[in-house]
């Protein structure tokens, strides 16, 4: 039997882990990426150089799978509609992705369909920043409606004055503003959808970010039942509502009064799900790859009482491969490291992540809570990486 192909239009660490579900399934990945050193050519059965909003490139990739997915969202969509329009079999579909990318456009989306959000307002690049009317009192928080991730093009503003210098800081970005939501906890949800329609969820997880950026996961939030399901429903309504093949991310707010909001949506396998690999009956990247592959989508139940994923972020400029602190971390009982083998180190970079799993007799037999228990571990894990 002819082995299945899948383009992937990206080849960052997310298409690096398709790797291991991509051999167990029989399926080779052809990647799009323009970085000869991008951690998923090493894994790739063939690479095609190029940006990832490269449309003519994207030709190229068709001509050689079966289907293409994503790694990331900063494809060119007018580029790639002429491409779906010939029959090129595009999942999720460009008519999924269409209210997604731009983030003020995703917040209607969301607002359209019934969810609940933040308070919001565009900033066109023809308004007066410190003339235009916001409605929003601060401090509100100023993102790029493109582009935007792991903190980047996003600022929380505290008057006018702060807004005025970043508008004319950047002028050529266009933006979005959103009240500031003081949440009680950040939580977010991995989903997958299949071409049948059947629908899978993964845990709610509690994420912590740092500066905007997500430094550990915890699996599963401790949250009433109640809420889990409404975090459930607001998963599959939206996946249901787009139509979506494929897995999606997405990051909600849990407000002081019990408040559920959502944050942002990820279109593609997203950080948040990194401890499936490891924690999980079947991670999101194979849940992905049966997905846009048609075929049946598998168990997303956890497999231990619970699991704490850490990511290891740059936080020097080197090009160190940080072996002694990785072995120091990797000997932890019950961990899993993997390492995206980039060859520079910058601070905030994604250098790698680790998941420990948390076994049910060790639960049971702490007097900690499995979220005390979790959270003393990434602190352990923080401390052997960044030092005491």
């Amino acid at each position: 039997m002819e082995r299945k192909r899948v383009g992937v239009i990206g080849g960052g660490q997310l298409a690096w882990m398709m790797a291991q579900a991509a051999q167990k399934l029989g399926i080779d990945l052809v990647v799009q990426t323009p970085r000869p050193d991008d951690p998923a050519v090493k894994i790739a059965a063939e690479t095609i150089l190029a940006a990832v909003d490269d449309a003519a490139a994207t030709v190229r990739l068709a001509n050689r799978c079966n289907v293409i997915t994503f790694e990331n969202e900063f494809i060119n969509l007018e580029a790639l509609k002429p491409l779906a329009e010939r029959g090129i079999c595009f999942r999720p579909s460009l008519e999924a992705l269409s209210p997604l990318l731009d983030k003020y456009h995703q917040r209607c989306y969301l607002k359209e369909i019934g969810l609940p959000v933040p308070c919001f307002v565009a900033l066109e690049r023809d308004d007066n920043a410190v003339s235009c009317d916001l409605k929003l009192s601060f401090p509100i928080v100023l993102k790029s409606r493109r582009h935007g991730y792991d903190g980047q093009g996003t600022f929380i503003i505290g008057d006018r004055g702060e807004l005025e210098a970043i508008y004319k800081r950047f002028p050529d970005t266009s933006w979005l503003l959103e009240e500031f939501i003081p949440f009680e906890r950040e939580l977010a949800i991995i989903a997958a959808r299949s071409v049948a329609g059947e629908v899978v969820v993964y845990p709610v997880v509690e994420t912590y970010q740092k500066d905007r950026v997500c430094h550990w996961v915890i699996a599963p939030a401790d949250l009433a039942p109640e809420i889990e399901l409404e975090i459930e429903r607001i998963a599959r309504h939206l996946l249901e509502k787009l139509q979506v093949v494929g897995v999606f991310g997405i990051e909600l707010f849990l407000t002081q009064d019990g408040k559920v909001l959502v944050n942002e949506i990820a279109p593609r396998t997203h950080n948040s799900g990194h401890y499936t690999l490891d924690a999980c009956e079947m991670s999101q990247f194979e849940m992905q790859l049966r997905a846009v592959t048609d075929l049946s989508l598998g168990s997303s139940a956890l497999k231990c009482s619970g699991a704490v994923m850490v990511n290891l972020l740059g936080y020097e400029h080197s090009y160190s491969n940080y072996q002694e602190k990785r072995d120091r971390i990797a000997a932890i009982p019950h961990a899993y490291l993997h390492w995206y083998e980039k060859t520079e180190s910058r601070p905030g970079r994604k250098l790698g992540h680790v998941t420990v799993l948390l076994e049910s007799e060790t639960a049971t037999s702490s007097s900690q809570s499995v979220k005390e228990q979790l959270l003393e571990v990434a602190r352990k894990i923080e401390t052997l990486w960044y030092g005491a």
